[in-house]
């Protein structure tokens, strides 16, 4: 296994590589000059030069992705020049609370989403197995900003039993209670179009596996059927789930941009938006690079704890 791990490790560098080329490029490719952006009213053209020499833009656009790069080998990603402070001091202040949301999401929409796809697939055809489908359908056609100013249409300004923003209360509060009731909206709305992902696929791996003939031997053993569905059909099902759960995890992680945005969250999300509107170059960089590289760990992370669970994998 550790040997699996180091391959794993190795083969996610030159994806690393790849993903620093394409943020970087992406931002090099927006028309407009940053240094127009950041002095506003003050844009003389002495200012701007000045501006460009300090953030570097004056050099040509390999040797600044190198120097980028090269300055974040060590550790230094820049400093944000709307802000005034390092750029990895706003993104890890920012990436705790983004981490405390899509990991919410990302349990939530698991467990939800394993349950429903199990219980279609033990019930195929029958009418449990339809109206999990039907709101499968509805939850993944549902864009989730949408769904989020629906419930908080409801749950905060009509019946007023849930808070519409923040991460906590505005006056007292800040314990973990108070986190978590300011949790439930962003997080519920996170996780439903994942729920419904989790929960289509599912039901086809649970439907493989109930087919194969191991399935029919322990029922012929005389196992009662909920050993048969949960410890056997189940486990064998759990090597196809782990990877889509990975790649949910990068789908809520990209997701709370905008759910952010909507619930006033102070994430990363939200410092993104901001970043890219006054033109933040290296704080947009370093955020987005930062959200890529845990999208790519955690989806390492399910690909060892698949090959545990199926060893055959590791070869």
């Amino acid at each position: 296994m550790p040997g699996y791990i180091l391959k794993r490790l190795v083969s996610a560098i030159p994806v690393i590589i790849g993903l620093s080329v394409i943020v970087f490029g992406i931002m090099a490719l927006i028309p407009g000059d940053p240094a127009l952006a950041i002095l506003g009213s003050y844009a003389t053209p002495e200012n701007v030069a000045r501006i460009n020499r300090e953030l570097g833009l004056d050099r040509p656009v390999w040797e600044q992705y190198f120097v980028w790069v090269g300055n974040m080998a060590q550790g230094d990603f820049g400093r944000s020049f709307i802000l005034n402070r390092p750029v990895i001091d706003e993104v890890l202040e920012r990436f705790g609370a983004t981490l405390i949301l899509a990991g919410a999401s990302l349990v939530l929409c698991s467990i939800l989403g394993i349950f429903a796809g199990v219980v279609s697939a033990v019930r195929q055809f029958g009418w449990t197995d339809r109206i999990v489908t039907f709101f499968v359908l509805i939850g993944i056609s549902t864009p989730a900003f949408w769904l989020g100013l629906i419930f908080i249409l409801l749950f905060a300004v009509q019946w007023r039993v849930l808070p519409a923003s923040g991460m906590y209360a505005v006056y007292g509060g800040g314990d973990l209670p108070d986190l978590l009731i300011h949790l439930i909206l962003p997080a519920t709305t996170l996780a439903i179009v994942a729920t419904g992902v989790i929960a289509r696929l599912t039901r086809a791996a649970m439907l493989e596996v109930l087919r194969q003939d191991f399935v029919r031997t322990a029922r012929a053993k005389g196992l009662n059927e909920r050993a048969v569905i949960y410890r056997h059909a189940f486990k064998a099902a759990l090597v196809s789930i782990i990877p889509v759960i990975g790649i949910q995890a990068g789908f809520v992680m990209g997701g709370a941009v905008y759910i952010e945005t909507v619930f006033q969250w102070p994430g990363i999300g939200a410092m993104l938006v901001n970043a890219i509107s006054t033109r933040d170059i290296l704080l947009v960089q370093g955020g987005v690079l930062v959200v890529a590289v845990t999208y790519v760990l955690i989806n390492l992370l399910a690909d060892v704890a698949q090959a545990i669970l199926d060893p055959r994998l590791k070869t």
